[in-house]
């Protein structure tokens, strides 16, 4: 049955081939993002299959209320079935290395963004009786990464959220149901390496970075292409009742054992050595910059 879906952060990755994927299904789908261009391109290459784009940027509130009177206007009032609440970001670095600036975007996209879009959004789902959110999540959402703590920190909170939601809409009729991508070939990989060398390495993980940066490169290889998650959401999709959590791909599910069922201290020196953590020298950081309240 063909359902009206919203998908955030359509403009690249894994919402992208998400939109084009279940549009062609048959599903109806609004692609949502902030570059109009990138927007016009997905809408293009659709053809003549139902996708509808409304530029939407999920940390600013005018935006988001301003998309939510153009779906209402494309639904006929009706709103989306299922929303999917992709967009975000990876930011890396050491957590003491990343300026508090960078933290507070990187909150912003991808925890206060996702709650304010189904802040949005969940009212017509509870009105009608039935609806689900998709939250994408990571492995990171279960798996804490040495110099890439900032950014499996908003995974976390993803996941606790998530939970909650799951728990206070069931009664309302509102699935709730969280994707955990693993090592996915996209522009995210591209745009993480790129937060990292706008960090400053000159404190005591200095030699790390040259190590995370081949960690990543050799990932980059053997990542899965974005389809495994597009036939992932397909499935939460067209679920009657979708399971609480998906991880794709399966090759990858022996790292959710290693932060699952080993003990601490096994799954941190895996890590440490993986990573390259264990070349951290004495150093002592100048810690200079001024947190500010979000």
């Amino acid at each position: 049955m063909s359902q009206i879906i919203l998908i955030t952060g359509a403009t690249s990755g894994i919402g992208r081939h998400a939109a084009l994927h279940l549009a062609r299904q048959g599903h109806r789908v609004i692609a949502t993002g902030r570059r109009r261009a990138a927007l016009d391109s997905l809408r293009a290459e659709a053809g003549e299959h139902w996708v509808r784009c409304v530029p939407m940027d999920v940390t600013d509130l005018a935006s988001i209320d301003a998309a939510r009177t153009s779906v209402d206007q494309l639904t006929d009032g009706h709103g989306v079935d299922v929303l999917i609440n992709n967009a975000g970001f990876g930011q890396g670095g050491a957590v003491l290395d990343v300026d508090p600036a960078d933290v507070a975007a990187q909150y912003h996209t991808n925890v206060f963004g996702l709650l304010c879009v189904t802040r949005a959004f969940a009212p017509a789902m509870i009105g009608r009786g039935h609806g689900k959110i998709v939250n994408v999540s990571s492995l990171g959402g279960r798996l804490t990464l040495p110099m890439m703590g900032v950014y499996t920190s908003t995974k976390f909170a993803v996941e606790a959220l998530s939970d909650a939601l799951r728990i206070e809409l069931a009664p309302l009729g509102v699935h709730v149901a969280v994707v955990q991508p693993g090592s996915i070939r996209t522009e995210f990989n591209q745009t993480m390496q790129g937060t990292t060398r706008k960090v400053e390495r000159t404190g005591p993980w200095a030699a790390v970075y040259d190590h995370t940066d081949r960690v990543a490169t050799a990932f980059e290889q053997y990542s899965s292409g974005p389809i495994v998650i597009s036939r992932v959401l397909a499935r939460i999709v067209n679920a009657r009742r979708p399971r609480a959590r998906y991880f794709a791909p399966f090759r990858e599910s022996v790292l959710m054992i290693l932060g699952t069922w080993l003990p601490t201290r096994v799954t941190d020196f895996v890590l440490a050595r993986v990573f390259g953590v264990t070349s951290a020298r004495p150093h002592a950081p100048a810690l200079t910059q001024a947190w500010e309240a979000p």
